[in-house]
């Protein structure tokens, strides 16, 4: 595979849950002193549902990105959910998504990229390698999680953090005399981590219908200082091997979309000699939203007009795993 790769993102939508909760909220949830949580996470608020499903964020993200690509639904010839939470086991949120948008008939084929918060970037990547192949001409992504449902209010920094949002994007081929490109992308997996984020219920492992299985195995637990010290030591290496020298520069990107997955994460790229103007947060008022995290920022960074057609990008993050991914692209 020869980079740059022919994709453009040529529509963008996003859903926020109208229900903003502040941190006396969540504070009085955890039985915390005021003012803990903004001196801990840097959340100040975030969005949780109020009585809307998955799967209506998810289409309400995914009608605003057709829209704004020019196109009818109709024109869509794939659908790849790339969300790191599921509406349920059994199907996935493919062919529940696709019934969500009205296609219920339509045979337009629909499955789940699955890599938790890295979802959005898995999914980018399988639909460049699916447009080269000139099957497809339309891909709409669609990342929507809802992580209010699973708080643990036992541990308020990862409780504290979580928010609610959907986004999607319409990725076509570039037309000709456009600049738009996926310049590189890259993965790596130390599962030696896979343990310090988890719902380790839901599965085989812990059935719900097990005896053994517990209340809070159906909850999210991470351990947030073990994650943040496995990343910084095996993260120099994977960003060299995404741009050599991106551990030591941002030089030649315009924007930096990072996940939003802590204030210590976000502070950690600092560290990499990238200019904090650059790095689009959006922690502060949405907190970490799972793998929508880094298409609603980039949402943002769009409404806001940080960026541009023609921007350099960089799509950057973290998964439970532990997992490391990220993509550069021309926008």
């Amino acid at each position: 595979m020869t980079f740059p790769l022919s994709l453009k993102i040529a529509g963008l939508g996003h859903y926020l849950p109208d229900r903003i909760v502040t941190n006396a909220e969540v504070e009085a949830l955890c039985a915390l002193p005021a003012g803990w949580i903004a001196e801990r996470t840097g959340v100040r608020e975030r969005r949780w549902v109020n009585g809307e499903t998955q799967l209506f964020m998810a289409a309400q993200a995914a009608r605003e990105a057709v829209a704004q690509a020019g196109l009818s639904m109709a024109a869509i010839d794939l659908i790849i959910n790339a969300s790191g939470t599921q509406s349920q086991a059994l199907p996935d949120n493919g062919p529940l998504l696709q019934r969500e948008l009205g296609l219920g008939e339509s045979g337009i084929p629909s499955f789940s990229v699955h890599a938790t918060c890295l979802s959005f970037l898995m999914a980018m990547q399988t639909a460049a390698a699916l447009l080269l192949t000139d099957r497809y001409r339309h891909i709409l992504i669609v990342s929507a999680d809802l992580a209010s449902c699973a708080l643990n209010f036992k541990e308020p920094e990862s409780a504290a953090l979580m928010g609610d949002a959907a986004a999607a994007v319409v990725v076509t081929r570039t037309p000709p005399g456009e600049a738009s490109a996926l310049c590189a992308f890259h993965f790596a997996t130390y599962g030696l981590g896979a343990d310090l984020a988890e719902v380790r219920g839901g599965g085989s492992r812990r059935h719900p219908n097990h005896a053994a299985t517990q209340t809070e195995d159906n909850l999210f637990h991470m351990n947030g200082p073990h994650l943040l010290k496995l990343t910084r030591r095996v993260a120099p290496a994977f960003l060299d091997g995404l741009q050599p020298g991106l551990s030591r520069s941002a030089a030649g990107i315009d924007l930096i979309v990072p996940h939003q997955a802590s204030v210590l994460g976000l502070r950690l790229l600092r560290h990499f000699g990238w200019p904090e103007e650059r790095i689009m947060v959006t922690l502060d008022y949405l907190g970490n939203c799972v793998a929508a995290s880094i298409p609603v920022s980039l949402y943002q960074a769009y409404a806001q007009g940080r960026l541009r057609r023609g921007d350099r990008v960089l799509l950057i993050g973290t998964g439970a795993g532990l997992s490391l991914g990220g993509l550069i692209l021309t926008f």
